[in-house]
Formats: structure tokens, C-alpha cells, sequence
């Protein structure tokens, strides 16, 4: 397939490669750096929430406390663990160790796992703390 205004070939994307577990979590680690940005906010709001007293705090605590606000917390939370593990899998890469592709797929998969497992234990530790 070549590129018929300038006549050269066009890069293949996702409807010709087939999906790996590095790619996957590549664009994941991608998805959640941006997502990171979103939380931030949140935790600013939140912030921002005590300095503007306790009526506002309350309320913004409230809407924390709801689903929705669980759903985000939660989100929030497991983007954080990925992308921290995820740091780790790059930082390694940095070092010059994990490059094979068998132990690449092995971590790529293990980063969701791990990340997943980390989310699930900080929220059963807050709800038995709390």
C-alpha cells in the first residue's frame, strides 16, 4: 500500500499488527499517564475543598463517597499502581535488562496483575482502617 499523494508507503497500525501483551500495555501505560493528569486535578479540588471551608469540604467528600466518586477513586488508584509499574518495567529497559521477548510478554502481563492486585489490597486496607 503506498501513499498516493507522495508515493511512499504508509505505516502499518493496528488493523495489520496483532494485538501483544507489550503493546497492550504500552498504550495502557500511555492511557493512564494521561488519566494521571485528571486525578491531579481531583486531588487539587480536594484540596482546594479544606481551604474553602467546611461546608464545600463536606460537600466534595460527599461526592467522593458516592459511586461515581468510587468509581473515579478507584480508577484513579489502579492507573496510578499501573503506571508505577509500568515506570519500573521502562526503568529496567533503561538498565538493559528484559528485552527478551518471552520475559517482556511474562512482566507485560504480570504489570496488569500486579497493578490490579496492588489497587484491590490499598482499598481493603482503607475500608478496614476506616
Amino acid at each position: 500500500m503506498t501513499n498516493v499523494t507522495k508515493g511512499r508507503p504508509l505505516s502499518p497500525h493496528l488493523q495489520i499488527y496483532k494485538p501483544i501483551p507489550t503493546m497492550v500495555m504500552s498504550i495502557v501505560h500511555r492511557i493512564t499517564g494521561g488519566a494521571l493528569y485528571f486525578g491531579t486535578v481531583l486531588v487539587a479540588w480536594w484540596l482546594i475543598a479544606t481551604a474553602m471551608g467546611e461546608d464545600y469540604f463536606n460537600w466534595v467528600n460527599w461526592f467522593f463517597g458516592t459511586w461515581i466518586g468510587k468509581v473515579i477513586l478507584v480508577g484513579y488508584t489502579w492507573a496510578l499502581f499501573h503506571h508505577m509499574v509500568g515506570g519500573f518495567r521502562h526503568f529496567a529497559w533503561d538498565t538493559g535488562y528484559g528485552y527478551e521477548k518471552h520475559f517482556a510478554t511474562k512482566v507485560a502481563k504480570a504489570s496488569l496483575v500486579v497493578s490490579l492486585a496492588l489497587t484491590v489490597l490499598v482499598w481493603a486496607i482503607g475500608y478496614l482502617v476506616r
